[in-house]
């Protein structure tokens, strides 16, 4: 049995740049195609902030395996009951956000991963393997390979714990929200500020010891995301549905604006 393929694991095990592209907006499963011909390697399918359901959740990441982009779904902090119906419907990964201590890393891959690493229940063969019937030992072997566990280090509690975090089994990226973790350092959107890059070098230095993917969220700006990404973040959420269609429907209106009539 071949394996599961993960595009964004595969780029992150090659060392490169994994590129994801935020799913708020959008509902329909052509998203997960065209993101995938934009370039970007995996989908974050927002079930913390945004109003996507878990069904439209399953559809996107089942037309994302297809269309060879990795779905990875973020699911509210504890929402384990939704975080392993999206893995049994499609999704590459979770996103499990504020997790400040080893001690919630270690819940988390208990809860994400099949055994022996997890204690994940068996829910039958879903679209990973395209419906067909397969062993479910060789299945779940293969997917606890495959999937990304992604733990959110979003408060100077999980920097100062960081290295912990890492040390944990199965966990397989620390990804870093900068919105959040600047909020609770008292200095909102600065995301050039010094504070948080000495947080970024914490969290990546504990990464490379313990052979994990240091990631980046919450930075767009096209000047400051250079910083971080040559500090060593390579799992980079690289913007929103919702900002690409602004930014480009502003541009080609101020395109038409200028035209005379």
């Amino acid at each position: 049995m071949a394996a599961v393929r993960n595009v964004a694991r595969d780029k992150l095990e090659q060392g490169q740049l994994a590129l994801g592209v935020g799913i708020r907006m959008s509902r329909s499963v052509e998203i997960a195609k065209a993101m995938a011909v934009a370039g970007f390697d995996w989908l974050f399918l927002d079930m913390e902030h945004g109003v996507m359901s878990l069904e439209a959740c399953a559809q996107i990441s089942t037309a994302a395996l297809d269309a060879g982009i990795a779905p990875i779904a973020r699911v509210p902090n504890g929402e384990y009951a939704i975080a392993t119906r999206a893995l049994d419907n499609g999704a590459l990964g979770i996103v499990v956000p504020h997790v400040d201590t080893g001690a919630e890393a270690r819940e988390v891959v208990n809860r994400l991963k099949y055994p022996p690493v997890g204690h994940r229940s068996m829910g039958g063969i879903g679209p990973h393997y395209g419906l067909r019937s397969v062993g479910t030992g060789e299945a779940a072997q293969a997917l606890n390979v495959a999937n990304l566990t992604i733990v959110m280090l979003e408060t100077p509690t999980a920097i100062k714990n960081a290295e912990e975090i890492a040390a944990v089994p199965g966990v397989d990226v620390l990804l870093i929200g900068s919105n959040d973790l600047c909020a609770e350092m008292g200095i909102p959107g600065d995301f050039a500020n010094d504070r948080l890059a000495e947080a970024y070098r914490a969290a990546i230095a504990a990464c490379q010891k313990h052979g994990k993917f240091p990631g980046m969220a919450g930075i767009y700006n096209e000047a400051i995301m250079p910083r971080y990404i040559e500090m060593g973040a390579r799992f980079v959420l690289g913007g929103q549905d919702g900002g690409f269609l602004m930014a480009g429907a502003a541009q080609r209106t101020g395109f038409l604006r200028t035209l005379s009539v």
